[in-house]
């Protein structure tokens, strides 16, 4: 048996999520059998399938992010790239992802923290270039609005430098905080580049 502490949070994550997912499916469902039925009008229940989608991509969005990530388990680009078609449906962000077709769940992880990190900076809306090797990985953010929250991105800065967390940080921000603790699990830590309109992340 591992001596290792349980991560109380990952494991509280993926408890919500778990919890929730099921009846988010149901909901869709539902709205499944009334399209088949033909009630309802076709615009409503259009805007609740929508919805729906959308929260059921985000809640296995936020498995993957905040969930318990164990060594040596593995995840499908496929069903990353499955998540990611419905998480931004609005293409107001676009993400465009190359890398293996199996992918260490680890890594999946911190990706998926540095998405949502790379999410606040775009506001405005952009584009985000993910790419994966036996190499490492690499997030380019782009567009003509980026916020750039320089304070945001030191904390996934490498030590010495990294910054600790503020006693403000607000709930919207924890994903940088969580980035950081999932790269140091790794090993991996992460450079940081920044322009007026593009921001890199490797490691």
């Amino acid at each position: 048996m591992s001596t290792t502490p349980p991560d109380l949070n990952a494991l509280l994550g993926s408890r919500i999520c778990h919890d929730l997912i099921g009846p988010i499916g149901a909901i869709g469902n539902g709205v499944e059998l009334l399209l088949l039925a033909g009630s309802g009008r076709s615009d409503e229940v259009a805007m609740i399938s929508e919805s729906v989608r959308t929260l059921t991509a985000r809640l296995r969005f936020f498995r993957l992010a905040f969930g318990l990530s164990r060594p040596g388990q593995a995840l499908s680009r496929a069903e990353v790239l499955a998540i990611l078609a419905d998480l931004f449906p609005s293409g107001r962000i676009s993400v465009d992802w190359v890398s293996p077709p199996d992918l260490d769940r680890g890594e999946a992880k911190a990706v998926c923290l540095l998405l949502l990190c790379a999410e606040r900076a775009l506001r405005a809306g952009g584009q985000i270039a993910v790419r994966g090797d036996e190499d490492g990985w690499s997030l380019v953010l782009t567009s003509p609005r980026l916020r750039e929250d320089t304070a945001l991105w030191s904390l996934i800065a490498p030590a010495p430098a990294r910054a600790t967390p503020a006693p403000g940080l607000e709930p919207a921000e924890v994903q940088f905080p969580l980035a950081a603790r999932a790269l140091a699990d790794l090993g991996r830590p992460a450079t940081i580049a920044m322009e007026p309109e593009r921001i890199r992340i490797s490691f």
